[in-house]
């Protein structure tokens, strides 16, 4: 046993000694959807999607209404999510592929990730899913802080039945390649399920688990029978939005699954539940955002506006609601804080916890919000583009290329009116903001040295 574990074990038997002088730290589990906007689950006010399980987080705990993804696309945001910072200062600032002419991040070595330091902390940390953060060493997930990994390494999968990607198996089993049988999204239900289980046999050892789905990312794929039960249902419902909607729905389910094990082992009062998405939804495949402009790959708020719930019974009273304006990476300091640990390097983290709002506290004022994605091909030829939000104003590009645009969010927060040339002032000082923030990570390789 590790030192931090003993002296964790000992906090815990103090605890019960001392009638609950101190309260046992709580598990953490993150629940993370792929491409899943705003507009897909029915809290935000979807009327042709139901989403009860996921419904039901929120309902027993805090709903944000105005959280945003790190970044519009996937492996940039779940980098952010991993580091606490900035996707550029960590390596990520585009999507990491299979084939190294077309990745555009390379996560970079010794920055600890939120596995790495709960692990210190005294915690068992599991990834079950999709990982899409490096395919080789040292970027595999049990490099990076988990002990345990059962899932996907990839970025998509050609199917959700075959689980390959470019016809490469990239199932894993800590470091053993595996097989398996059944649609991933059930796929890592079951495994999450059984890791719960095998954690409450050791109640004593708090757990942070990473379950992140591949679901509902393209192929949009349901099995068969949620085709046909959403059809039934809707049956005016467009082709693709069916289909669409039917995939939500079956993931949902296995969400349900998940928390029905926490409450089965006896989990769910000390365990805080984060449910989000990495991005906002893909408009081609009838994902939606409503009601924010646009979706996947741009920065208006379609791309980056995603769902964002926190569930903890023991300390957040159900039915709270928050409109606080943060970002998905908030959950690396705001689990510290909660597991009694400190980051190893504080003053690089970008990210805020938001346990003053868990307090009903305000959180501190003057926030800046910054984006970035690199991309290839021909609409992006290997450059970034970037946005940022300062209170009620957002100063952004959706390529390369084009001029940056200002809006007032405030006024226009579906983002229709450019007023770039209107406000002169406050688009020069963003602009200087925005490059002061793309500066800090000039300094980061992006590309396997």
């Amino acid at each position: 046993m590790s030192f931090s574990r003993l002296l964790l074990g000992l906090s815990l038997v103090l605890a019960i000694s001392t009638g609950g002088l101190f309260a046992a730290p709580p598990n953490f589990l993150i629940i993370f959807t792929d491409d899943q906007g705003y507009g897909d689950v029915s809290t935000y006010g979807a009327t042709d999607v139901r989403t009860p399980n996921i419904d039901r987080i929120g309902r027993e705990g805090m709903v944000f209404t105005s959280m945003r993804a790190n970044c519009t696309v996937c492996s940039p945001s779940r980098a952010a999510l991993l580091t606490g910072r900035y996707p550029d200062r960590v390596g990520v600032p585009g999507v990491i592929r299979t084939q190294p002419e077309n990745s555009w991040g390379y996560l970079a070595p010794g920055v600890p990730t939120i596995a790495d330091e709960l692990g210190k902390a005294g915690y068992h940390t599991g990834i079950i899913g999709k990982w899409h953060l490096g395919l080789e060493s040292p970027n595999t997930p049990n490099e990076r802080g988990f002990e345990f990994f059962h899932g996907f390494l990839g970025d998509m999968m050609d199917s959700y039945t075959t689980h390959l990607r470019h016809g490469n198996n990239y199932l894993r089993k800590n470091g053993e390649v595996i097989e398996a049988d059944g649609h991933a999204t059930d796929l890592f239900t079951a495994w999450a399920v059984d890791y719960l289980r095998e954690r409450s046999g050791k109640k004593d050892e708090p757990f942070f688990l990473y379950l992140a789905y591949n679901a509902p990312h393209f192929p949009i794929e349901p099995p068969a029978d949620w085709l046909a039960k959403v059809k039934e249902r809707e049956p005016g419902l467009d082709e693709k939005r069916a289909t669409n909607v039917a995939f939500v729905e079956h993931l949902d389910h296995g969400i349900g699954q998940v928390l029905a094990a926490l409450d089965e082992f006896g989990l769910s009062e000390n365990t805080l539940v984060a449910f989000s998405a990495d991005n906002g939804g893909s408009l081609p495949h009838a994902q939606s955002n409503l009601p924010w402009r646009d979706g996947k790959q741009s920065h208006y708020d379609g791309g980056l506006r995603v769902p964002f719930m926190l569930r903890w019974p023991a300390r957040i009273k159900a039915g709270s609601k928050s409109d606080y304006a943060g970002l998905n990476f908030d959950l690396f300091p705001t689990f510290l804080e909660l597991a009694g640990t400190k980051a190893t390097d504080p003053e690089q983290l970008d990210a805020l916890s938001l346990v003053p709002l868990l307090e009903g506290k305000a959180m501190p004022e003057g926030r800046e919000l910054y984006f970035v994605r690199r991309e290839g091909g021909r609409a992006y030829g290997g450059k970034s583009y970037e946005a940022i939000v300062r209170g009620e104003w957002k100063l952004m590009q959706n390529d390369p290329y084009s001029p940056l645009e200002l809006y007032q969010l405030k006024n226009d927060p579906q983002e229709t009116t450019n007023v770039a040339e209107k406000a002169p002032k406050v688009f020069n000082e963003l602009s200087a903001a925005l490059a002061r923030q793309i500066q800090k990570g000039g300094s980061i390789p992006w590309q396997k040295p």
